[in-house]
């Protein structure tokens, strides 16, 4: 009965496709009524509660900067030593709405690990730094991962606690030690321990482009303790010094971006690192300390630097003495107690230890470096005396001319007064005999000469501390020499017939006499075994004073009011040293009140007009749109240092434009100006309260030319810019120096939408 029951329907079934294919679709049936709801089945077993999510705003998974970014590393969970395994715990924290807060999320992050080895080969430092991992062929870091591998190689793993949110734990989840285990490390010596993060991103999804490093630990193994490597006598400060600093890193190390400390470095940069021997024979090093020589002696040993070696540092000009260790070298004075060959020709490139040759007089070869302290390990030939560190400080208060008083009287000359100038003076530490003509003591006309440059400063100061300068009198300059003074017990008198013109109101008078030295005393300068000689002299101790001539208010200077000057001497010598260092063999100066005898805004002329760039083949490409026409200090310094002079030598634009040779974030205006220092006055005009600079026999506006000094691609669209904004340039061949106060300020002063310190800043980072 069920299978005809089933034959039926399929037939049944059969006929109603048919007849629905041949008559079309019917209409559809009405709906009808819904059935009675079914019973409820019976509830499940609830589940078991989750753990509760951190709150928002308890912790972060974004960054803005590196900045925002910090991590925790103890000794007490580090094991990185084959008597440990290893194991690496840490945490991180980041920032939400401005707090710190841990943070989340971290999937890969890279543990690097070194050793400070006691070397007892007799070659190369006492103690050298090893990167363990690299001991192991391994790479220079181990990476650590969420599931383990990097890539298809195996890899640390990286494990962030639930409980904890922000603490993480690196382990090693395959046989054997983990790559990062040096089998022959020794737990008792200083390790350093530093991790870096990848793959963070800002709240919009882009990842930070900068290395994010946590600051290093430095340990020992064997007992947890914090330690010190005894080699680390150059900190990043000192680095900072000259490179700057931007979000916390040293700046402008071009090779690798933002390795943020010097403890960094030695992790590659280590006697494990070896040039091939194409790269030595271009006169590549890359151990550390050797490599920072000859980097820095860059232009001094050009001539012994070839391909890629010479492109990279043949130009780099270290601004300081390049003999001043101690620009570097602000920790324990290794450079005079670590005493290796490599070290030395890092800077002494033409030295062939093997050899002997150019090693002394006596061409003495060293098979290695066990004896060099035979020497150089005390008296005369030790590092610190050859190399006179701290000297040129010192040997500054040799030759001393501090002047005491000035005075004029009318002279028999018509339209003259006669100026008398009296000042003490001093030669290493002793009266100078009376009667001594210090004519021979200039260097540039006796061979007995002691001097290299022995002029005085001399000028007028106007009553808003303007200074014109007597060497720029028309038609003859008003010039006066040491040699032109007589002596008498200890003082120089000089006399000296000046114009009525110049007779008035306040003058100031300095010395800028170089001297060279031989045995720690003031010397001929034509003597032989010169401490420091013609090329590379010490300035005179010699103060700017001031003095009326006519009864009047004694009036200072602009350059010694510290009120009216927004850059800071100590931070020009905090890269240069001295600013006597700079000026060389023509000026013996060190204070921005001696500068501005030549540089100060009313000579109206320039020695260095044109701009100039580096070509591709290394010619000079002049600008011809742009010149410049005065030698006031401050734009004369932007133009330096910005790379808009007329020399292709220490600071220059090449051809791309870029900015060569400047050691610091360009816009960095803090280099040199003070800290926070406001450049605009309430009227708009340079806090300074200069308000024209001289140019020809004309007068411009200071706050355009500031900007246009370093900004000197400025074409006619700026000029025009300038102008409509107030400011007076050298075509308007303006006569009055009362010009009006430009409205640069309405847009550029400190905190306005285009402020300086705004625009600048963004640049900076």
């Amino acid at each position: 009965m069920m299978k005809n029951y089933n034959k039926s329907l399929l037939a049944l079934a059969l006929v109603s496709t048919l007849s629905l294919t041949a008559c079309g679709d019917g209409s559809d049936g009405q709906d009808g009524a819904p059935g009675t709801p079914g019973t409820p089945g019976t509830p499940g077993t609830p589940g078991t509660p989750g753990t509760p999510g951190a709150p928002a705003g308890s912790f972060a998974t974004t960054a803005q900067s590196i900045t925002d970014l910090a991590f925790t590393l103890s000794p007490a969970d580090i094991k990185v030593t084959s008597s440990e395994g290893f194991s690496v715990k840490f945490t991180v924290t980041g920032k939400n709405a401005g707090k710190v807060v841990p943070f989340k999320g971290l999937d890969k992050i890279a543990i690097y690990s070194l050793t400070a080895n006691e070397n007892t080969s007799g070659t190369g430092a006492p103690i050298e730094w090893q990167n363990n991992a690299t001991a192991n062929a391994a790479g220079t870091s181990l990476t650590c991962t969420l599931n383990g591998l990097n890539g298809t190689k195996n890899a640390c793993t990286l494990t962030e606690d639930t409980a904890t949110p922000g603490t993480y734990t690196a382990t090693w989840t395959y046989g054997g030690a983990a790559p990062i285990i040096n089998p022959n490390d020794n737990p008792n010596a200083v390790h350093r321990v530093f991790l870096r993060a990848y793959n963070i991103a800002d709240s919009t999804g882009v990842v930070l482009s900068d290395k994010i490093l946590s600051v290093p630990v430095d340990f020992i193994p064997a007992t947890d303790e914090l330690g010190v490597s005894g080699k680390d006598t150059v900190s990043s400060a000192a680095c900072k010094n000259c490179h700057g600093e931007v979000d916390g890193h040293i700046a402008k190390i071009e090779a690798h971006h933002n390795y943020q400390d010097v403890k960094n470095c030695v992790t590659c940069h280590n006697p494990d690192l070896v040039p091939s021997d194409a790269q030595l024979a271009e006169g590549w090093v890359f151990d550390f300390a050797p490599m920072i020589h000859r980097i820095h002696a860059g232009h001094h040993i050009s001539d012994s630097l070839s391909g890629e070696a010479k492109e990279y540092f043949g130009e780099v000009g270290f601004p300081s003495d390049l003999k001043e260790c101690k620009s570097c070298h602000d920790g324990a004075p290794s450079y005079n107690t670590n005493i290796y060959a490599q070290a030395c020709v890092g800077c002494h490139i033409n030295v062939n230890f093997t050899t002997g040759e150019n090693h002394s007089e006596f061409g003495l070869a060293q098979a290695d470096d066990t004896q060099c302290k035979s020497c150089h390990g005390s008296g005369s030939l030790t590092p610190e005396a050859v190399h006179s560190v701290g000297k040129r400080a010192e040997y500054a208060s040799l030759f001393k001319v501090d002047f005491t008083s000035a005075a004029v009287v009318t002279s028999a000359a018509p339209g003259m007064k006669t100026l008398t100038l009296k000042a003490n003076v001093t030669m290493n530490g002793a009266a100078i005999p009376n009667g001594t003509d210090l004519k021979v003591y200039n260097a540039t006309t006796n061979p007995t000469g002691m001097f290299v440059a022995n002029g005085l400063l001399l000028g007028n100061v106007t009553t808003d501390g303007t200074v014109y300068a007597w060497r720029d009198v028309k038609p003859t300059a008003i010039a006066l020499k040491l040699e032109n003074g007589t002596l008498a017990d200890g003082v120089l008198t000089f006399v000296k017939d000046i114009p009525d013109a110049q007779a008035v109101g306040t003058i100031y008078v300095s010395s800028e006499a170089n001297v060279c030295i031989k045995a720690g005393k003031v010397s001929s300068c034509n003597a032989t075994g010169l401490e420091f000689g013609p090329t590379n002299p010490i300035g005179n101790t010699a103060p700017v004073k001031f003095y009326s001539l006519d009864a009047s208010a004694v009036v200072k200077a602009r350059m010694t009011d510290p009120a009216r000057i927004t850059v800071e001497e100590a931070k020009c010598n905090a890269c240069h040293g001295t600013l006597d260092y700079i000026k060389g063999t023509r000026h013996g100066t060190y204070t921005f009140d001696q500068c501005m005898n030549c540089h100060n805004d009313t000579t109206g002329a320039s020695g260095h007009k044109t701009v100039v760039s580096k070509g591709e083949d290394g010619s000079k490409v002049i600008n011809p749109e742009v010149t410049f026409n005065n030698k006031d200090l401050f734009t004369v310094a932007h133009r330096f240092h910005s790379g808009n002079f007329d020399v292709i030598a220490g600071i220059f634009r090449d051809a791309n434009g870029e900015l060569v040779g400047y050691p610091s974030p360009e816009t960095a205006c803090s280099a040199c100006h003070k800290d926070d220092a406001k450049l605009f006055a309430t009227d708009g005009g340079l806090a300074s309260e200069k308000r024209s600079i001289k140019v020809g026999s004309n007068y411009i506006s200071p706050v355009a030319e500031s900007c246009r000094s370093c900004h000197a691609h400025s074409d006619a669209a700026a000029v025009a810019h300038f102008r409509s904004n107030g400011a007076v340039v050298e075509a308007d061949a303006m006569t009055d120096p009362n010009l009006p106060v430009e409205s640069c300020a309405t847009c550029h002063a400190e905190g306005k939408t285009y402020g300086v310190d705004k625009v600048h800043a963004e640049v900076a980072h």
